[in-house]
């Protein structure tokens, strides 16, 4: 057992520091207030390599695996640029692709997705149905040699940014005559697929939306993998490491909260001069976040280890222990470093109070805290299920 990386791996997390630092949490905010996109971060993270490192060599990636790109959004989140679509892209569709998708569709997505010049958002949620699979009323049927969708999408993220929509629809099984889940790589621009933005109480450059999907025709070839057999192990194929990522990200959020307040903490100084954070009642709940933080970083690194491994049943219950510990711990390290600023914490310049509404976001989704403990008390404990 090791907790050390790799030299391979220290030497990218110290570039992707380098390239986070470089921009900050400030341009991360200015942008989002302006309503624009992290358009040049991202062109830059693309150009040097760390979009793809999950992704094959022969498709132009880095030929890593989940381990290191949740370097890429841990990295990125503590220098206060949380990159969401680094999970839905690279984590999620690339990964889909990668493991289910035809050689065709591998050849047209993955280098785009590795250099950064594409983009495919991921659409499972549904207004009534949220992400039960076994629920959604998105539907496709047969329609002479290719499909017709029809359906909703909620809480989509970045549409707007994306060239095409990863669909899980239901189709129906001409053997059982059952619906079971497919993909499909929807255009963003197909006639039929409409959006609306959702206004979300949350300081982000990325962009969450409605979905309509009204009779969107797309060929045969826009159905992911080699047959309708594909659809159920693909799905489960980005769900680790969406969990996983989101964890990251949400760790590397905790760690750049501490990092802010520990600084202000240490150099504070009122009442005879001694700074605040010599106070415990200033530094244990700092210390405290900051074990919790170290903690979801132990775990997320065990479950990418474990799905790099091929292990993917005991990936996925360490994903969701991972996810579940980080999205407490991220949550804890901003509500904390606001308080111990006091003031300071909720203006905008100290870049603190701007992640509160991203880190509380981070306990629902993609998964919430409640279903990540229906999962263990189920899968671990032995218990029967609850919903």
């Amino acid at each position: 057992m090791t907790f050390d990386l790799t030299p391979e791996q220290d030497q990218l997390r110290d570039a992707v520091r380098a390239l986070g630092r470089r921009y900050g949490h400030g341009y991360f905010v200015e942008k989002a207030k302006a309503a624009e996109h992290t358009t040049e971060l991202w062109a830059d993270a693309g150009r040097l390599g760390y979009l793809g490192v999950n992704i094959p060599t022969e498709y132009g990636g880095g030929g890593g695996g989940i381990t290191e790109l949740a370097i890429v959004c841990e990295e990125l989140a503590a220098a206060g640029c949380p990159l969401l679509l680094l999970v839905v892209s690279p984590a999620i569709a690339a990964t889909v692709l990668s493991r289910h998708g035809t050689e065709e569709q591998r050849k047209r997505h993955l280098p785009g997705l590795a250099d950064g010049s594409q983009k495919i958002v991921f659409a499972i949620t549904e207004p009534e149905a949220g992400s039960n699979f076994h629920r959604l009323g998105t539907v496709a049927r047969r329609d002479g040699d290719g499909w017709v969708l029809n359906g909703r999408k909620c809480y989509i993220s970045g549409v707007d940014e994306a060239d095409h929509v990863l669909v899980v629809a239901r189709t129906e099984d001409s053997s059982t005559g059952k619906l079971k889940p497919a993909l499909f790589l929807v255009p963003t621009d197909a006639a039929g697929l409409t959006r609306s933005k959702l206004d979300m109480e949350i300081v982000s450059p990325e962009n969450q939306f409605l979905l309509y999907l009204d009779d969107v025709r797309v060929p045969a070839d826009a159905l992911l993998g080699e047959s309708l057999d594909a659809g159920l192990p693909a799905l489960f194929a980005g769900l680790n490491p969406e969990r996983i990522t989101v964890a990251a990200m949400g760790a590397g959020t905790g760690r750049y909260a501490i990092e802010r307040a520990s600084e202000y903490t240490a150099t504070r100084k009122v009442w005879g001069g001694r700074s605040i954070g010599s106070h415990q009642g200033v530094s244990h709940p700092l210390a405290h976040a900051a074990v919790q933080v170290e903690l979801a970083r132990l775990m997320i690194q065990k479950a990418a280890t474990l799905y790099d491994a091929g292990r993917d049943l005991e990936a996925g219950v360490a994903g969701n222990m991972a996810k579940y510990a980080a999205g407490e711990a991220a949550a804890l390290a901003v509500d904390t470093a606001v308080q111990v600023l006091g003031g300071a914490g909720m203006t905008t310049e100290y870049g603190v109070a701007t992640l509160l509404g991203a880190v509380r976001a981070g306990r629902i989704a993609p998964v919430s805290r409640e279903m990540i403990l229906n999962f263990v008390a189920q899968h671990v404990l032995g218990q029967d299920k609850s919903y």
